[in-house]
């Protein structure tokens, strides 16, 4: 069995559900133009041995020493063991057997290696793969687990949810964060702060937003707004959204209706860049207006970005509840990644809003999409939660 195409006609997560289903052995790669980077994933029999992504290797060992698991002297030993054997052993293995480390405290750290990878290559949505079956003779020597695909979805699928919780504080990864002000008496509170917070906090400089920050410490952008959120939350930096720092520098009008008209109609036009734009400077200007978050929805959604066009049209609902194409556009979003589901209750609620009012435009659009979900679920045998 050989597979490819691009991403945009069948995302990763509907990618390792066939590949789980049919219980395949091959080599997975991705590729993204965008990020100029590519991954990585061995199945064995469906389930998930390997996984690497080329800009964030992950390498074990260093990741030990961060950790506290082992000591950066336990590691040159190991290096130095490896080099006398001609690198016939893992690293992985040596340390077992000098006893740095446990035979499962190793098998974890694979296991989340594996995951992070995975987890960052689930939120790709630009780029193309290609599944080529065959034997495992190219995975690494130190695929040493075995992790059932569908768990590992599911946990991906908790992340997500988890971002509902983050983005209470931190709303996208396009935030600035910067050290907050000290209390109008001046006095600095002690921190008691984890190693990888530490590591965060260093980065802060008012100037990067998250994104920056993950690719310069190479890790995700999720483990990043998780720390930032507990950061934010202790009132030890504060947050700064990008979009006003461009507003200094860009001439824009100051009124939100027009410039939501501009993306609207920018982004019907297919400029999805100046859509952005336009949809960013109303955001500068009035953060909580929902129709500001929707058109930003609906704007990452025909960019391809599934999941953060969910995130933005879920913002757009807790603002106003009511705005049936909110849910509209919402159901779309989580159609494109996977969770059909929850897209039938989006477009459940979007019907009992119009309550028959719709124009029959979107009353064929939301119906052919229903069909086409329910024609996937079919086809892979299930449902994505």
């Amino acid at each position: 069995m050989a597979i490819e195409g691009p991403l945009k006609e069948l995302g990763l997560h509907d990618v390792f559900r066939l590949l789980d289903l049919g219980r395949k052995t091959g080599l997975l790669r991705i590729s993204s133009h965008l990020r100029d980077n590519d991954g990585t994933v061995f199945f064995d029999s469906g389930s998930i041995v390997f996984a690497s992504i080329r800009s964030n290797p992950h390498r074990i060992g260093e990741r030990l020493v961060e950790g506290g698991r082992i000591t950066s002297e336990e590691l040159e030993h190991a290096r130095a063991v490896q080099q006398r054997e001609g690198g016939r052993r893992r690293l992985g293995q040596i340390l077992v057997e000098i006893g740095a480390l446990t035979a499962r405290e190793l098998e974890h750290e694979v296991e989340r290696h594996i995951q992070e990878a995975v987890f960052e290559l689930l939120s790709w949505r630009e780029g193309a793969f290609s599944f080529a079956e065959g034997g495992l003779a190219g995975a690494p020597a130190d695929a040493l687990v075995s992790l059932p695909t569908e768990k590992v979805l599911m946990e991906a699928a908790r992340r997500i949810d988890e971002w509902s919780r983050i983005e209470t504080r931190v709303p996208h990864v396009g935030v600035v964060p910067a050290l907050a002000p000290l209390d109008a008496g001046g006095s600095v509170t002690q921190l008691d702060l984890h190693p990888s917070e530490w590591e965060v906090l260093a980065e802060v400089d008012g100037e990067r937003d998250l994104r920056q920050i993950a690719s310069a410490l190479r890790v995700s952008e999720f483990d990043v707004a998780r720390t930032v959120f507990g950061l934010v939350t202790t009132g030890v930096v504060s947050l700064n959204d990008a979009a006003v720092v461009r507003k200094s520098r860009v001439s824009v009008g100051d009124d939100t209706d027009a410039l939501v008209a501009a993306a609207e109609v920018r982004l019907e036009a297919g400029d999805v860049e100046a859509a952005r734009e336009a949809a960013q400077s109303a955001l500068a200007l009035r953060p909580e207006e929902p129709r500001v978050q929707l058109v930003l929805g609906r704007i990452e959604l025909a960019a391809g970005l599934y999941a953060e066009a969910v995130e933005s049209c879920r913002r757009a609902i807790r603002l106003a509840p009511d705005l049936a194409d909110a849910h509209r556009w919402c159901g779309f979003a989580l159609a494109a990644t996977g969770r059909f589901r929850d897209a039938r209750e989006s477009w459940e609620r979007w019907g009992q809003l119009v309550d028959g009012h719709a124009d029959e435009a979107q009353r064929r659009q939301v119906a052919d999409a229903l069909a086409a979900a329910a024609a996937l679920e079919r086809m892979l045998g299930g449902e994505h939660g």
